[in-house]
């Protein structure tokens, strides 16, 4: 049977009832790709997806994006005119490429021309649709954080193992070449034996009240807000209606977190590497935060959290830290931050803040040459670009789903005990609380029907 006539034949139904069956991808059967490239679809075309998503998939010649989709048909179109214009001056041709817009992802992943898809849309949407893209047989580019709760994380962690889909979180500290020196040199006992590592991570503001507003006719909002709770709409709890600045919703609990999952799960990510607590996660956490007591926003302010690890590692998170990951040892230490960069224009942290990419207590544990027999860690380029090598190659990115999962883990679980303020105690093995009933409650939520990763067919 051909491929195109048993996905239509297969793929039937609404949004509600859609089926995703398994359709091989197209490197199973040979270089079989229309124009010889990997063909990209992009899910969400807000803010990262422009400023950082996007044209990193579209600077490689191995790749080609070829669709966008977000419930906001004018960011949709904004999106087909960016990925057009970027094509028409790369390639000189403004026939280059033709691109399909889709509001609803699903549709999306029933083009069988689309190989691989990136997703960029708000934390909430986040796990289900790459689980429905392993599942439609495309490989995944996965905004962090990798879930919302524990659950859908581990659903998410055994569907991509299952399919042996390419999954690469969007944690690109990893290729930034500080985070790798930094790491190395912690990992290879040059601050002795580490026993300490500060993380510096601001909180949010609180923010306005809101009240209702008529839904805009280009926003699809029931689908927007998808398994969470029917809430009305004000837009400074989605996104702007005219331009790209850093949306509302980043500062709702409902849609995520706070800056503990929005940029906790980047620092969270990077000490494991130092760390070398990739595939585990603490054995406590204790925490204390200010939630704000008006106004729409309601993510955390200012806080301090402790997490211990069995390997006698204590880690210490909070906003009064220089942002970025400081290692201490019994014989130094080692401070590394993004430096100068951003990944989008409206980033909450100034540059001024976090200036410093690499620094130590002596510059000379910095001029340390990593031997051959010692441990060197993985070195990429670039996020995305490792994410096309690894579609080509078939192994493991630097950023695999297990170890976005095990970083997003312990945002998650310091932000429950922020809620319930005491200290957890937390099994990496099992991924559940010890003898905590309600902590245990918070480890997953109610999905509205149809939408909610619990309510995907065939998992």
């Amino acid at each position: 049977m051909q491929r195109r006539h048993f996905i239509k034949k297969t793929m039937t139904g609404s949004a509600a009832t859609l089926v995703l069956p398994t359709i091989l991808p197209s490197h199973v059967f040979g270089q079989t790709r229309a124009n010889g490239k990997i063909n990209v679809g992009q899910i969400g075309c807000g803010r990262i997806a422009r400023d950082h998503d996007m044209p990193g998939v579209m600077q490689y010649d191995n790749a080609r994006l070829i669709a966008v989709c977000d419930v906001d048909s004018n960011r949709a179109k904004d999106a087909k005119k960016l990925v057009q214009t970027y094509y028409a001056k790369k390639t000189g041709s403004d026939k280059a490429v033709d691109v399909k817009v889709y509001e609803d992802y699903k549709a999306l992943l029933m083009n069988p021309d689309i190989d691989a898809v990136v997703i960029s849309t708000p934390d909430h949407w986040h796990s289900q649709p790459a689980i429905e893209a392993a599942l439609a047989g495309k490989d995944v580019y996965l905004q962090k954080p990798t879930s919302l709760t524990l659950e859908e994380g581990r659903i998410l962690v055994d569907i991509i193992k299952k399919k042996g889909t390419i999954l690469q979180v969007g944690t690109q500290q990893r290729a930034m070449p500080q985070f790798r020196v930094a790491a190395e040199l912690v990992r290879n006992g040059r601050i002795g034996k580490l026993h300490t590592v500060k993380v510096g991570l601001p909180g949010d503001p609180s923010g306005p009240a809101a009240a209702p507003m008529p839904i805009p006719e280009n926003l699809n909002y029931d689908m927007w807000l998808g398994s969470t709770p029917e809430v009305p709409y004000t837009e400074i709890g989605v996104h702007p209606a005219t331009g790209y600045g850093r949306p509302g919703w980043l500062r709702l609990e409902q849609f995520g977190a706070g800056m503990i999952t929005g940029w906790g799960q980047h620092h969270y990510d990077s000490a494991a590497w130092g760390m070398n607590t990739e595939l585990t996660g603490p054995i406590s956490v204790e925490s204390v935060a200010e939630f704000p007591k008006s106004g729409l926003w309601n993510v955390h302010g200012d806080f301090m959290a402790k997490a211990e690890y069995a390997n006698g590692i204590t880690m210490y998170t909070s906003g009064g830290y220089t942002n970025g990951i400081k290692y201490i040892g019994d014989e130094g230490w080692i401070f590394v931050s993004r430096g100068s960069y951003t990944a989008s224009a409206s980033d909450p942290v100034a540059k001024d803040k976090s200036a410093k990419a690499l620094n130590a207590s002596d510059p000379a544990i910095l001029e340390s040459v990593i031997g051959p027999n010692e441990i060197h860690l993985k070195k990429i380029d670039e996020q995305h670009g490792d994410w096309l090598h690894s579609i080509e190659t078939r192994k493991d990115p630097i950023s695999d789903v297990e170890k976005g999962h095990r970083a997003c883990s312990v945002c998650l679980i310091t932000h429950i005990s922020m809620k319930l303020g005491r200290q957890l105690h937390w099994n990496p093995e099992t991924e559940q609380f010890i003898n905590d009933v309600e902590a245990n409650a918070m480890l997953k939520r109610p999905q509205r029907f149809p939408y909610g990763v619990n309510h995907i067919k065939g998992i």
